[in-house]
């Protein structure tokens, strides 16, 4: 497989230096991608540079993931608009055992392989490099007039937030003498990232150039936006996270089968590793029958069984058919709390003290009286008697029915159904 081939079909490249493609010819090389320890998972928005390193290492060549513990502490000013909070150094350790942790569903680490990955923080670099020492070895090689002239400092001092800190104009001779250090230590020889990185990357390249007299390079790949021009990654509940604790596999999963036709056709390339004839089959297939979104379905089916397991997809997908009636009960009491109230989010809800179940209650006490989820008990009758009442997805026929506490779904909630569309919930407290 050749890396620069894949990656341009996929349409994940949008500028590299010249000598890349020669040098990923000639022999197995070494690449590194750097992402922020700012918080102990990764989100959707790292998923581009993981998936370049993927595709890097199965084109033969060794990746290397840096953890930026160190510029983590200075925050990139690339892309941002406000100087981000610094952290302390456990809450980075933290971070980069989670991330590591993450990365290795995706890529492999832990092989005999000869391109095994490797795991680096460059805070275990910097950490003893003095101030003096890095103005006079370093800061000396790049005059101002050059930093000044990056997009990412430009954007900054022409009125875009509020100016950039010492700390922050700092940050790109910090990532380009990461990159002389992986250059030094484990002949890395190209440097991988978003375009809005391309000014640090070829910071580093002119560091090595100047420092160790040696060629490297740089590939960037386009920062992915929606169709609309809005921001990739993002809802209205912030960050889609690869981390069920704070994304659940429903909710990651919802997030992808959602996503328009027009960015399906463009994410598919970028998130899944099907291949060329492949996906062109399923852009054919959907493009004849697009309201059968073939290719929501499969993006939805592939990024979730990679990041989150099959098994977790399969309960997504229960889920989905849940929420739009064609599950069994089995299939809903076999839902986990956290999922249940996802996948009925915004349903009314009713509390009930869990007294008040406790020897069992007449279903038309309960929806017609105790609770007013219905307007009376004389509502309630009707309804079951002209079988339009649900529980927990099984219909109710007698209006002697009662609820106990063996019907609760993870021992604490019960669905009620109206018709084919209105649900609630009740919550045992």
């Amino acid at each position: 497989m050749n890396f620069i081939d894949e990656l341009e079909w996929r349409g994940m490249i949008h500028d590299s230096t010249p000598g890349v493609k020669e040098q990923l010819a000639k022999e197995m090389t070494t690449a590194y991608v750097g992402f922020d320890p700012t918080a102990d998972s990764l989100h959707i928005g790292h998923l581009v540079g993981v998936m370049i390193l993927k595709h890097f290492q199965m084109s033969g060549h060794r990746p290397v993931v840096l953890i930026g513990g160190a510029t983590g502490m200075i925050g990139d000013p690339s892309g941002k608009s406000q100087e981000r909070n610094l952290l302390d150094e456990p809450t980075l350790r933290h971070n980069q055992e989670a991330i590591r942790t993450q990365l290795t569903q995706l890529i492999d680490f832990d092989s005999d392989a000869k391109n095994r990955a490797v795991l680096v923080n460059n805070y275990d670099w910097m950490k003893e490099f003095s101030f003096l020492d890095f103005i006079r070895d370093i800061g000396k090689l790049i005059t101002v007039n050059y930093m000044m002239a990056k997009d990412s400092v430009k954007k900054r001092f022409s009125g875009d937030g509020d100016g950039m800190s010492f700390t922050e104009f700092t940050y790109q001779l910090v990532q380009g003498y990461d990159y002389v250090h992986l250059y030094k230590e484990l002949d890395c020889k190209v440097q991988l990232g978003g375009s809005d990185q391309w000014g640090n990357i070829i910071t580093g390249t002119e560091l090595i150039r100047r420092m160790l007299g040696k060629e490297a390079y740089g590939i960037t790949c386009p920062l992915i936006k929606k169709a609309d021009g809005t921001k990739f990654g993002k809802t209205e509940g912030g960050n889609i996270w690869l981390d069920p604790r704070y994304t659940s596999p429903y909710k990651f999963y919802q997030f992808w089968l959602n996503v328009s036709d027009e960015d399906a056709k463009s994410y598919i390339k970028i998130f899944t590793l099907l291949d060329k004839e492949t996906i062109h089959a399923l852009v054919a297939e959907h493009e004849t029958a697009p309201h059968l979104r073939v290719l929501q379905k499969t993006l939805a089916k592939e990024i979730t069984c990679m990041i989150h397991t099959e098994k977790e997809y399969n309960k997504a997908v229960e889920a989905t058919a849940i929420l739009f009636g064609g599950a069994t009960a089995e299939a809903l009491k076999s839902l986990d709390g956290e999922t249940l109230l996802q996948v009925f989010d915004g349903v009314p809800q009713f509390n009930i003290e869990a007294a008040d179940i406790e020897n069992g209650i007449n279903f038309i006490d309960l929806c017609g009286e105790k609770l007013p989820v219905f307007s009376s008990k004389g509502e309630t009758r009707k309804l079951i008697q002209g079988g339009g009442i649900s529980l927990n997805k099984e219909k109710i026929t007698s209006i002697d029915a009662v609820v106990t506490e063996a019907d609760f779904i993870a021992g604490k909630y019960l669905l009620v159904q109206k018709g084919k569309k209105n649900y609630y919930l009740i919550i045992k407290k």
